[in-house]
């Protein structure tokens, strides 16, 4: 039988969570026998391919391919290429998917004209409940961790967005779009986007769908994605030679890093120590502003200090790699 949804989802040493995330596809409530799972994998080595062989053992709906490169969009373009269902669902190892995610999508983009993609809200959890993690999953729900991304915040009615984390779309759409630039990195999702909504329809999130991303959980692991999201905010720029492929709320780290930063070098070579009084006026004011907040979002499980720790490294790991990201731009290619 011709599969009608099929799932791509890259994957790469995912041991702790590519069983759950499977399971929920699985489990989903849409017919198992007009599924197909391809899980695009990039050389695992921590016992996710023995998980899933097991996984294939037991449904035949799922299948395993190799991306020896071990990039994201190059995964997810071979799993487009390789999908044979009428719609693709763009997923996630960290990902698991509520009752009927699914079918509720795909009812969506069938009865909206205009849908290019319908996604669902996105619920951040973690595997392993402690008052770090807790912090973490907290600032990364909150608008001022996040911006205004809708779909992490959440909306109340079928929404127009730039973006959805995990979409469904219309197969044909997505294979003759090209798929994925393969230059990016991170940013590939939103760029995609952009791409699509520029050439005409409308990106749907749905609040009667709802998914679960599972966060990283310790201040090293979180500062090191942020650095890497942020270091490709302005090579993405710059390889996309349009800043239409992303949105302001991902500069806003870079612009706060550089409004302190600079003035207090301005002090080193001027002897001018204005400068650094501004530059340590508008630290204080920050510092006061994330105190209040993340007092206004203690839930009983984070806490107070954690959460002040949390946002501060989200906001500087995020600039800083931002201006990394700035200063390699003339070593940046540009070709495929």
């Amino acid at each position: 039988m011709t599969p009608e949804v099929s799932i791509v989802v890259p994957c790469f040493n995912e041991i702790r969570y590519i069983e759950d995330c499977i399971t929920s596809i699985l489990n989903n409530g849409f017919d198992s026998d007009k599924l197909e799972i391809l899980i695009v994998d990039g050389g695992s080595n921590d016992g996710t391919l023995e998980v899933l062989n097991g996984l294939i053992e037991a449904h035949s709906q799922v299948r395993i391919l190799s991306n020896p490169q071990k990039i994201t969009p190059i995964s997810l373009n071979i799993g487009i290429n390789a999908a044979t269902g009428k719609y693709i669902l763009i997923s996630s190892a960290h990902a698991a998917f509520e009752k009927n995610y699914i079918s509720i999508l795909k009812s969506i983009l069938d009865s909206q004209q205009d849908a290019i993609a319908v996604g669902g809200v996105m619920l951040t959890k973690v595997k392993h409940s402690n008052v770090i993690s807790e912090s973490i999953r907290t600032v990364l729900m909150h608008p001022v961790g996040v911006g205004n991304s809708k779909f992490r915040t959440g909306v109340k009615h079928l929404s127009k967005v730039d973006t959805v984390p995990f979409g469904l779309y219309h197969a044909a759409l997505l294979k003759n779009s090209g798929g994925y630039d393969i230059r990016l990195i991170r940013n590939h999702d939103m760029e995609l986007s952009k791409r699509l909504l520029a050439s005409g329809g409308t990106i749907y999130l749905t609040p009667e769908a709802s998914c679960t991303y599972f966060a990283r959980e310790t201040y090293r692991e979180m500062a090191r994605n942020n650095f890497n999201n942020g270091k490709w905010n302005l090579k993405t720029t710059w390889i996309t030679k349009t800043f239409k492929s992303l949105s302001l709320r991902h500069f806003i780290p870079l612009l706060f890093l550089v409004a302190w930063s600079l003035p207090l070098v301005l002090t080193i070579f001027t002897h001018d120590y204005r400068w650094a009084v501004f530059s340590l006026g508008l630290i204080t004011l920050y510092k006061i502003i994330i105190s209040f907040i993340s007092w206004k979002a203690m839930d009983g499980k984070n806490g107070w200090l954690q959460l002040v720790t949390a946002f501060l490294i989200l906001h500087f790991s995020y600039g800083l790699g931002s201006l990394i990201g700035l200063l390699s731009i003339p070593f940046t290619p540009t070709k495929q």
